[in-house]
């Protein structure tokens, strides 16, 4: 029996499977979660983005029924997650933002131990793990020890973990800070092969490439509040224009170049090394920086991308 069969929710219907209204969470008179709302599709993968320290993980462990809210109403698969929490646990696969293995134990004791806290039974796990070792290409790693793995083989076998259990909703938190681009490449496309198989994925990541590239559908947080929402798409329409032309006259020079692009583009930015001018057509946007005599020292014309939108809600100031 899977962990599935502990709890009687039956098939998942075309309701939310995460579900909050008004959600908070407050420390003395700090707010961490400021009164959101949220709704998950089953199967869709859905992102939470934001800098650090926006509310993210606050969020994510209210969701997993390891931190009580404040404020307002959660539910995960139709269950309050603070007063059901084993129902609802048993329904989700957890990837913590720090792989918390037991480095003591080989591989695949790793998974064969975690899914006997499940209350599973060994003859239904050896041939789970070994389905989960070849899922996470680590199956010729299968004996050894977890202190002898890479960071980005420890990553995937911290999401094998998480799948011991056959979960419905997988929630993952940072899942591939300190890869190399290989590695995230490898978790990636595991993650896309999940959701093909129907399992609801729910991210929290600050960085912008990986939540376009693995999500539907996302909010972006700040200072625990939601400032927007929608597909990477959707985001990237409703607050940047389609291109963005990067021009550098100098760190002297660009305060003084600026005043005279006062018309080029729909919106304009300066930064300590660039200026920055979002407009529908980057080339058309250059042709008159060049008709005003201004010659910029380099000159590149690219598409908008999440950073953009993200950078134009939250501000590029450093959180601390």
């Amino acid at each position: 029996m899977t962990a599935r069969g502990f709890a009687s929710l039956g098939q998942v219907s075309e309701k939310p499977v995460i579900r909050a209204r008004n959600l908070r969470k407050t420390y003395g008179d700090f707010v961490a979660v400021d009164g959101i709302d949220l709704d998950v599709r089953p199967g869709e993968s859905f992102g939470l983005l934001g800098p650090n320290g926006a509310g993210k993980s606050t969020t994510m462990r209210m969701i997993g029924g390891t931190l009580g809210r404040s404020g307002g109403d959660l539910s995960v698969m139709g269950l309050d997650p603070q007063t059901h929490g084993p129902e609802v646990r048993a329904h989700l696969g957890v990837i913590p933002q720090n792989d918390n293995l037991d480095e003591e134990l080989r591989v695949a004791d790793n998974l064969l131990m975690y899914g006997r806290y499940f209350g599973l039974p060994t003859s239904w796990l050896r041939p789970k793990v070994a389905d989960l070792l070849e899922f996470s290409q680590l199956t010729d790693k299968a004996a050894e020890k977890v202190t002898h793995l890479s960071g980005g083989m420890k990553r995937r076998l911290t999401i094998a973990r998480g799948l011991i259990n056959e979960p419905s909703i997988l929630l993952l938190d940072e899942p591939t800070t300190g890869l190399d681009p290989q590695a995230r490449h490898i978790l990636w496309d595991r993650l896309f092969r999940l959701k093909e198989q129907g399992v609801t994925l729910v991210v929290t990541t600050h960085f912008m490439d990986e939540a376009e590239q693995l999500c539907d559908r996302l909010v972006v947080i700040d200072h625990g509040a939601i400032m927007a929402e929608g597909s990477p798409a959707q985001l990237i329409r409703r607050y940047c224009s389609r291109e963005v032309l990067e021009l550098r006259f100098g760190s002297a020079r660009n305060g003084e170049a600026v005043h005279r692009l006062s018309g080029v583009g729909v919106r304009r930015e300066v930064l300590p090394d660039r200026i920055l001018i979002y407009a529908d057509s980057g080339d058309e946007a250059l042709a008159e920086v060049t008709a005003l005599g201004l010659t910029p020292t380099t000159s590149l014309v690219r598409r908008t991308s999440l950073e953009d939108v993200f950078l134009t809600l939250t501000g590029r100031s450093l959180i601390d």
